[in-house]
């Protein structure tokens, strides 16, 4: 697995990485996004959804509707949020598993995926440091990562 760290000096920075990886995202990209609580997992998810819209539009959190699904010029965009699930199971019941190999994905508490975890998704860590400072580590095996990155970490 490769792997590289970031800081981010502000709420503003983590946005702005978020918009230039929305750009280089396609359909069947996954995002699995790690974090405690209040991390910025949401925000980050938020700013890449809102720069691939062709109109603005409210991002809410999907803790509670569990997945918001936003349509874009080119594929669908879903935003899961795993926290409240009791099993792995509930993510095909909600239609995410093949939301993977269709749709950009960000799903938040990847967790809960176990063993339905998609192979070639990019895992980003946000880790607070305190103030506005998050740490975003970024690993993947597939190698497609690597120029998808290039220029942004």
């Amino acid at each position: 697995m490769t792997a590289t760290t970031l800081t981010l000096a502000s709420p503003d920075d983590t946005c702005a990485l978020a918009m230039a990886l929305g750009a280089r995202l396609r359909a069947g990209d996954v995002l699995l996004l790690s974090g405690e609580i209040g991390a910025g997992k949401t925000h980050f998810a938020r700013c890449l959804i809102q720069s691939r819209l062709d109109a603005p539009e409210d991002v809410p959190s999907p803790t509670f509707t569990l997945v918001q699904v936003y349509d874009t010029a080119t594929t669908e965009i879903w935003h899961a949020d795993l926290y409240r699930l009791s099993s792995p199971d509930d993510c095909i019941e909600l239609g995410l598993t093949d939301a993977f190999e269709t749709a950009i994905c960000l799903v938040e508490w990847p967790d809960r995926l176990e063993d339905l975890t998609p192979a070639k998704a990019l895992h980003l860590t946000l880790a607070d440091r305190g103030g506005d400072v998050r740490q975003l580590t970024a690993q993947w095996t597939d190698p497609r990562w690597a120029g998808v990155l290039e220029g942004l970490l």
